[in-house]
């Protein structure tokens, strides 16, 4: 909106113009209901662990659990080899990961659709409600990533100076996460055959990322392929850092880029949508 005075005839004129999307997409309106987002953050975690025995704790036993049971699979039955690295903790390392992504996009993915009466009647960045999904999740995986560390300075793995890059595959991880989310709320909201897709989508997406297998074991030409998955570039990072294992650097060059250009798009489709959430929901 501009103003522009006219000393002809003693008036001001006001001309309306449409905003761009940057413009619309303002961070400091978000900065301002940061308190809402802390505020969904910890209902979110009382309302999952409410009534439980073990709290907050079956954050860190869904994914040793199930690095246990494909650690007999993989390491005992299929005779899988990891090198220097223990299968069990090799498998860990990739479900920490991996079930703060999947967790995070199930329950950000209905996010919008869970708090209807909030979204329909009050005022504030809709985006604040799967970020605060996601937020409450990654709470879960600094708890867990304490109990990945036990377990590598435990089985005598050394950790070197490259831990300090952790923040930033962090971020990364983070970018892709709500990305995803984002992406996936907003269509929900229009589509609620997403709710169906969603289970399939992450199973689907579990088994084409180096979660429980090294992507050392695919065939040279479809690694480049595999690296179009995000995933794979977060996950060989982790590793890299945990265990020292190889890492292509421009795999990792093209997960990233994969992931900037997604979470772009995701910002983009969620602010086209944003202004009929009211109306559908």
């Amino acid at each position: 909106m501009k103003k522009k005075d006219n000393t002809d005839i003693g008036a001001v004129l006001t001309i309306i113009e449409p905003r761009t999307f940057w413009a619309n997409l303002d961070f400091s309106e978000i900065w301002r209901y940061r308190e809402l987002f802390y505020l969904l953050v910890w209902r979110d975690l009382k309302v999952r662990y409410k009534q439980t025995f073990l709290g907050i704790f079956w954050a860190v036993l869904q994914p040793a659990l199930t690095a246990a049971i494909f650690t007999v699979v993989f390491s005992r039955i299929a005779k899988y080899e990891t090198g220097d690295v223990p299968y069990w903790l090799f498998a860990l390392s990739g479900f920490t990961f991996w079930s703060f992504i999947s967790s995070s996009v199930t329950f950000a993915s209905n996010s919008l659709v869970h708090h209807k009466e909030l979204v329909t009647k009050v005022f504030f960045p809709r985006i604040i409600v799967p970020a605060s999904a996601v937020g409450a999740y990654f709470l879960d995986l600094l708890l867990t990533l304490i109990i990945l560390f036990a377990g590598i300075l435990v089985s005598g793995t050394a950790l070197t100076l490259k831990i300090l890059l952790v923040p930033f595959f962090l971020i990364f991880l983070l970018m892709l996460t709500v990305a995803v989310s984002l992406l996936l709320a907003a269509l929900m909201v229009r589509f609620r055959d997403v709710k169906f897709i969603t289970p399939f989508f992450l199973q689907v997406w579990l088994f084409v990322s180096p979660v429980f297998y090294s992507s050392a074991w695919l065939p040279e030409q479809w690694r480049f392929v595999f690296a179009l998955n995000p995933v794979t570039g977060c996950l060989n990072g982790f590793r890299y850092i945990l265990f020292g294992t190889q890492l292509d650097a421009t795999n990792l060059l093209t997960s990233i880029v994969v992931t900037i250009v997604l979470f772009a798009a995701s910002l983009f489709v969620f602010r086209r949508m944003e202004d009929d959430f009211a109306d559908l929901l």
